[in-house]
């Protein structure tokens, strides 16, 4: 009688089961002796594909060699062997290992089973939640209400979502959460998984493995949200070496990053896409929107978690779509993982798919359990689905508040949940002696660690990749500030074209300069205030995932920024300088050059500063110019600064317009030689700092050499450093300022 084979797929479920039972009852760094047995199918043996490369097998033993793990004895088994194998399986406490004859002759030599193809191994995780109630605040009517109508005692202060909900997944399972709007389906997955939840009150238990957990739930777990945040100018697989190096293992090396990249690539079907940008809307066209979901799932199976949460995977997509994208939950969850997904309105085909339903109506559960056996439980509470009906839509119309039935319906649905929580009281029962702990209160204790898996250098050289790269893309973007920069330049090159040094040059001159300053500020902080709008909600969800520090993104999108402004700079200067006939010594110009510099990268700080505060764009654009403003009408052209009113002092010191203005004036004139005056003015430096005519007849005040057009603007010479200084200040301040208003929005999102 021919021996019956048995799948290799069977063989490769019971091996890592039998290995997760073995990695909780035993430690492997206390036996001296392991003999490790690796499964290969001999379609894909190296005899077929040649010996070239070496076998994920021998890497495995020389990773685990170089590690320090005991001895390893390898041991390759073919397709017949474990058919050979398969009829006879071994019996042991667990009921499911397979029995090798090894060369060890004593019986409790360890085996471990290396599957070579199914990947990293991880323990399973079945999720359990019990008695889950989540209330929220409600606000406080406005003012004038309060005012108009006086308190009402009768409105509640809170209201409650989620009433004593209660489930569990089993390991390898796909579950749908299903239920009209309003059910209450996004909050229990925020609750299960931990996120999200700062606003709300919540009590229950949540347990992995069957045992408590609170926050670190998310070292083990991912979290697909609805809305997909990417970095647009990126390409797929430059997206995922980002992600990989910030969310795998620090010790893991790089081949092993790529090649997990490329094993993602292929499982989620993203090979055609791999090196196509991922798009901005209405801008850069890229990938298509179910490539956008699948790479969504990719960046969060590069660590190989075992438990996936996913809040409506399917919105936005088609049918076919649809479908194709739950094909590879279907996938992800036959490897073992167990995954949980809200979802609206599946399609008949995509609703077969799942394993198992959670229908959630006014909060409380109505039911849970297999998909089979769904329509026999709502045909035996007398609400069978019609034929050719599909149950997805059967059941979330039958637990729908209907406006203008909402007293029927809200009965009907009373009564399916009692019927449902009926059900399971026994179960309840059993477990009445069981002390449960809060999972949302401080009995849970969460080890203290650090949610960063890279370290901080490694952190800021990947941010610093992406924004880098992001920056050089966005060509038109950079295009725009060059041909500003340029020009402005000719334009204050033609209208200032080689001006005289008379009387009335110096006071041209000075305008020349204050508008330099003025256009350099103006269009640099315009530049920066949106870049932190535009990247806000990506950077709080990677940041909230414990990609990288605040510290780390903000430091990486300064430095990524700066040489655009160093090079504007540059060419409006260069262009203006010796158009329009300033300083003709070089070194001057190297001076004016820095000064601009300066003054442009402390317009972009404070730019920074608007950026961080303002939630949007349109708010950042609208709060620039006026906050600016009053900066500029103290910057010592309009109104000079001995003549400030000394209320408003404190806008002097903070003018970066006047540190500039006055550093440039005091470049341009210092030790200037004579300045030509006019036949009848009178040339004494008295008479021009008080500004009285002077001398014989009528004579008009005369400024006669540059040290004079520095007082009579109203400037000290020696202030140079110090203008310098106070640049260096500003700009330093207020990119603390702006940092500092960064990690509070990320903390407040925390």
């Amino acid at each position: 009688m021919k021996t019956p084979s048995v799948p290799v797929g069977v063989l490769y479920a019971n091996f890592i089961e039998s290995f997760s039972h073995y990695l909780q009852s035993s430690n492997m760094a206390d036996n001296p002796d392991v003999e490790m047995w690796t499964i290969v199918d001999v379609n894909n043996a190296p005899e077929k594909n040649g010996s070239a490369n070496r076998s994920n097998a021998e890497l495995e033993a020389e990773k685990m060699a170089e590690a320090g793990s005991p001895t390893l004895i390898n041991h390759e088994e073919t397709q017949d062997s474990l058919d050979t194998i398969a009829a006879n399986p071994g019996v042991t406490s667990s009921g499911n290992s397979l029995v090798f004859s090894t060369k060890y002759k004593d019986p409790a030599t360890n085996v471990i089973a290396n599957v070579t193809s199914v990947g990293d191994l991880r323990e399973k995780v079945t999720l359990s939640w019990k008695n889950i109630n989540v209330f929220v605040p409600q606000p406080r009517p406005s003012i004038c209400r309060r005012l108009c109508c006086g308190k009402n005692d009768d409105e509640p202060k809170i209201k409650q979502i989620l009433f004593d909900v209660s489930g569990k997944i089993e390991a390898g399972t796909l579950l749908a959460v299903m239920g009209s709007s309003g059910a209450g389906k996004s909050t229990l997955m925020n609750v299960l998984a931990h996120r999200n939840i700062a606003q709300v009150q919540v009590m229950g238990t949540v347990e992995v493995n069957g045992q408590p957990t609170g926050i670190d739930i998310n070292a083990l777990s991912a979290y697909i949200q609805q809305e997909d945040l990417f970095i647009g100018s990126l390409t797929v697989r430059e997206h995922l070496t980002f992600q990989a190096a910030l969310r795998m293992d620090k010790h893991t090396p790089k081949a092993r990053r790529e090649e997990r990249i490329e094993e993602v690539i292929l499982e989620l079907g993203l090979k055609k896409c791999a090196d196509t940008v991922i798009g901005i809307p209405g801008r850069l066209r890229g990938i298509s929107g179910g490539e956008k979901k699948r790479l969504a799932f990719a960046s969060e199976v590069l660590t190989n978690p075992p438990l996936l949460f996913a809040d409506e995977p399917t919105s936005g997509l088609d049918a076919f779509m649809a479908q194709s994208l739950i094909s590879s939950l279907q996938r992800l969850a036959a490897s073992g993982r167990t995954i949980m997904c809200t979802i609206h309105q599946p399609s008949s085909e995509v609703y077969a798919m799942f394993d198992s339903i959670l229908l959630l109506a006014e909060g409380r559960t109505a039911y849970m359990g297999s998909t089979a056996e769904a329509l026999s439980y709502f045909k035996s509470l007398g609400y069978p689905c019609p034929m050719n009906f599909n149950p997805a839509d059967y059941f979330v119309h039958t637990l729908a508040i209907v406006p203008g039935d909402e007293e029927n319906c809200k009965d009907r649905v009373k009564e399916i949940c009692d019927v449902y929580s009926e059900r399971v009281a026994e179960v309840a029962k059993e477990e009445s002696g069981y002390n449960r702990q809060d999972s949302f209160q401080a009995v849970v204790k969460s080890e203290k660690r650090s949610p960063y898996k890279a370290s901080w250098c490694r952190q800021l050289g990947a941010v610093l990749w992406r924004s880098w790269i992001s920056n050089n893309r966005d060509v038109i973007i950079f295009r725009i500030r060059l041909f500003q920069a340029i020009i402005t330049g000719l334009i204050a090159g033609l209208i200032y074209l080689q001006i005289p040094y008379d009387q009335d040059g110096i006071q041209n001159i000075a305008g020349v300069y204050f508008f330099l300053v003025t256009s350099a500020s103006f269009s640099n902080l315009q530049g920066v205030i949106f870049v932190f709008p535009v990247e806000l909600p990506v950077f709080l969800r990677e940041h909230k995932n414990g990609m990288y520090r605040t510290d780390v993104y903000y430091l990486a999108k300064t430095l990524s920024e700066i040489p655009i402004f160093i090079i504007t700079p540059l060419l409006l200067v260069t262009i203006s300088y010796w158009m329009i006939g300033l300083n003709e010594n070089f070194v001057r110009f190297l001076i004016c050059y820095g000064i601009m510099a300066l003054v442009s990268n402390v317009a972009v700080s404070f730019g920074y500063i608007v950026s961080t505060i303002a939630p949007t764009i349109t708010a950042a654009t609208s709060l620039g110019p006026p906050l600016m403003l009053p900066l500029l009408i103290f910057g010592g052209f309009f109104l000079k600064t001995i003549s400030v009113p000394v209320y408003f002092v404190w806008l002097k010191y903070i003018s970066w317009f006047m540190y500039g203005f006055e550093a440039l004036i005091i470049n341009q004139w210092k030790d200037y030689g004579p300045i030509a005056c006019a036949l009848n003015a009178t040339a004494t430096p008295s008479t021009a700092m008080n500004g009285s005519s002077g001398g014989v007849g009528d004579g008009v005040p005369c400024i006669p050499n540059g040290n004079a057009a520095i007082k009579f603007l109203g400037f000290e010479e020696d202030n140079l450093l110090f203008d310098v200084y106070c640049l260096i200040a500003l700009m330093v301040g207020f990119r603390v300022i702006s940092f500092l208003f960064l990690l509070r929005r990320a903390y407040k999102e925390q």
